[in-house]
């Protein structure tokens, strides 16, 4: 069975790649950038976590209008990339308006010129508030969508392993699996150095925290 996995490069995603590595005879890997902050750390990060598992089917592209449409603070550095606060149950202003969809509209285009089967996405319904585009009927929504928009022979479907998973149980599944975590890049406005303060380094470092190991990146100014 051959697999797309959509892979940022994040701790999310490279769990992703090592499940479905695990349940698949063969992994391709993709990668899309959209005019995001950290555009360039996180496809090095990609690069590195496609180089660990072997994988010389991959595909890198872009749809940089995304950062033209704007909307979001990954997007348009008008925007401050807000300081993270967990008890919050607002969308933050890292979400960037219908991501997701653009991402699986082109691994489902990729899937059935390849003939892959599925297609694997580290959403996380914790992240943050919860992106409407990381929930499960979100997902389950759009494999009927591949369903009637593809060829009648074709058979993918959107797997999504991680996604009602805590940060610290996808640090464990991830270390059981030999993930190379330590690749990883999740910061939403650092390529240097993880600023330590954004809403993803704080739910890494919480998860880190919470499955009782260390994170095996730096951070400028840890948050928790």
């Amino acid at each position: 069975m051959l697999a797309i996995v959509l892979a940022s490069g994040g701790m999310d995603s490279c769990v992703t790649t090592a499940i479905a590595a695990h349940e698949s005879s063969e992994i391709a890997m993709l990668h899309v950038s959209y005019g995001q902050r950290t555009e360039q750390r996180e496809q090095q990060a990609f690069n590195g976590i496609a180089d660990f598992y072997g994988v010389t089917r991959r595909l890198v592209t872009s749809i940089a209008h995304l950062a033209q449409i704007g909307g979001s603070s990954l997007t348009d550095k008008n925007i401050e990339v807000t300081r993270a606060n967990l008890a919050s149950t607002e969308i933050p202003t890292s979400y960037v308006p219908f991501r997701n969809a653009h991402l699986l509209s082109i691994a489902t285009s990729w899937a059935e010129v390849i003939g892959a089967t599925r297609i694997y996405i580290g959403a996380v319904t914790e992240d943050s508030s919860g992106y409407p585009d990381c929930r499960p009927e979100f997902y389950e929504a759009f494999n009927r969508v591949i369903e009637v928009g593809t060829k009648p022979e074709t058979r993918i479907k959107i797997v999504t392993p991680v996604i009602t998973m805590k940060k610290s149980e996808i640090i464990q599944r991830g270390l059981h699996l030999n993930a190379p975590l330590h690749l990883t890049w999740s910061c939403y406005q650092a390529e240097d150095k993880a600023c330590g303060i954004c809403d993803s380094c704080a739910l890494r470092l919480r998860g880190f925290r919470e499955a009782g190991v260390s994170d095996p990146i730096s951070y400028a100014t840890p948050a928790i």
